[in-house]
């Protein structure tokens, strides 16, 4: 069922968030930039402004302009030492009322670093970037699945899907492709965007950046004694990134869906649909999670239909952030078993995805083996399709012959013998793909 990816065609790059010229247009209080300066001067023991600049993602001047701030209030001091490695930058450290200072911030929230980016600025950036501004062509979703054989109509189906930005159910017999066709569709789009690092909101900080979410695209740090500088194309409290994607299946819970509040560090952590914003939101194994699907579509129908999400503070205030996300729904279940009807119209597109008929099945099975390298048997695909398959009423799925394919190579390799095809060794691959129904003595 694999082949060579054809890359996507480029997609247009989004507009940067714009780097800020002064400290004002950063959006936050000075009382929260200064204290994070004081508390990641603190917790990471540097004192070159070139790397304080690079941590609290703020370009060198305006972190020169903090630091004196907090030096006319005596809250951060000059070294009085030169650092001839780094461009013969001055030093500086804290004071013992910086200190002070930096301990008390510490005490009402850990979290220092990278400056948040406001909730507001976050919002206007997303409408840079939306997914649902995403334009693909046949084309570039054939290139992203050509790894995939699919029926012809599928991709006429996918298409619309996509490029509306509105949520979408597969569904269908297991073992057909519709985890690999979500990944498809993250591949098809191919463009990066700005994650922020962490967003602010009422004096509150939510980290969204997650490396095990996001990948980052390669970064350039700008030599400090270099004439040509790099810096200041775009606001760097964002990571510049492939369009994220979550994957979820049964392990997912409601709660997942909300913050996440640390109480030691006394931060917020951003929900799994947030931190997929501009990109896609899989929701794999619908109906094996402990929640019931009716419940977790219920939590999804404002997101689904207004663009926005709302989330709570510990305090209990509520606050409204954009859901931009592609969200997908992939299912074994008939969609009428797990929903009802109100639920069903909240989904803008159901797809099925069915299993191929014996002609796509044996294009599958033929890529799969000569990927493999394992050599084709006449008799033995007659021995499969003759005597195998009629015991299982026809039912031909995607992922059957490169489970076969590679239970024949296991076979031969324990044997000592060449890679071959025999019906005596798709028996035996047919033993391991079907337990068969009976009773266990206890």
């Amino acid at each position: 069922m694999n082949m060579p990816i054809t890359p996507p065609v480029t997609a247009p790059s989004v507009t940067a968030p714009p780097a800020p010229k002064a400290l004002a247009q950063t959006g936050l209080s000075m009382v929260m930039m200064r204290d994070i300066l004081l508390k990641t001067i603190f917790r990471m023991n540097i004192d070159l402004v070139s790397d304080i600049s690079r941590v609290i993602a703020l370009s060198p001047p305006l972190t020169q302009e903090l630091v004196d701030i907090a030096r006319g209030q005596k809250l951060l001091e000059a070294t009085g030492t030169l650092h001839a490695t780094s461009g013969n930058e001055m030093g500086y450290q804290l004071t013992e009322a910086g200190r002070a200072r930096a301990l008390d911030a510490l005490s009402q929230s850990e979290y220092y670093g990278a400056l948040p980016v406001p909730l507001a600025t976050y919002a206007e950036q997303m409408k840079r970037q939306s997914v649902r501004d995403i334009r693909l062509t046949r084309d570039q979703l054939m290139g992203a699945m050509g790894h995939l054989i699919l029926p012809p109509d599928l991709l006429g189906n996918l298409g619309p899907a996509i490029t509306s930005g509105r949520s979408i159910l597969l569904y269908g017999p297991p073992g057909n492709g519709k985890s690999s066709i979500s990944n498809g569709i993250r591949a098809a789009m191919g463009d990066k965007i700005y994650i922020p690092r962490a967003i602010e909101y009422s004096g509150q900080v939510i980290t969204v950046y997650d490396p095990i979410v996001h990948s980052a695209a390669e970064e350039s740090i700008d030599d400090p004694n270099s004439l040509r500088r790099t810096s200041g194309r775009f606001d760097t409290r964002y990571v510049y990134c492939e369009r994220p994607t979550v994957i979820t299946g049964g392990e997912l819970t409601l709660d997942m869906l909300d913050l996440k509040y640390n109480p030691v560090a006394r931060t917020y952590q951003a929900p799994l649909q947030l931190k997929a914003s501009g990109g896609i939101f899989i929701v794999d194994d619908l109906g094996r999670q402990a929640e019931p699907p009716q419940k977790l579509v219920n939590r999804w129908i404002v997101p689904l239909e207004e663009a926005r999400d709302i989330l709570s503070l510990q305090s209990g205030e509520k606050f409204t952030v954009p859901f931009d996300t592609l969200v997908i729904f992939s299912t074994n279940f008939h969609p009428n078993e797990i929903f009802d009807g109100a639920a069903l119209r909240r989904i803008f597109f159901k797809i099925k995805v069915d299993g191929p008929n014996q002609e796509m099945f044996l294009k599958i099975f033929a890529m799969v083996a000569r990927k493999k390298k394992m050599p084709l048997d006449e008799a033995t695909l007659i021995h499969m399709l003759k005597t195998k398959y009629p015991t299982i009423q026809n039912n031909f799925a995607n992922y059957q012959p490169t489970f076969l394919i590679d239970q024949m190579i296991a076979i031969c390799e324990f044997e000592g013998i060449p890679y071959q095809m025999r019906p005596d060794l798709i028996d035996r691959a047919w033993g391991n793909m079907f337990v068969r129904d009976e009773k266990i003595a206890k």
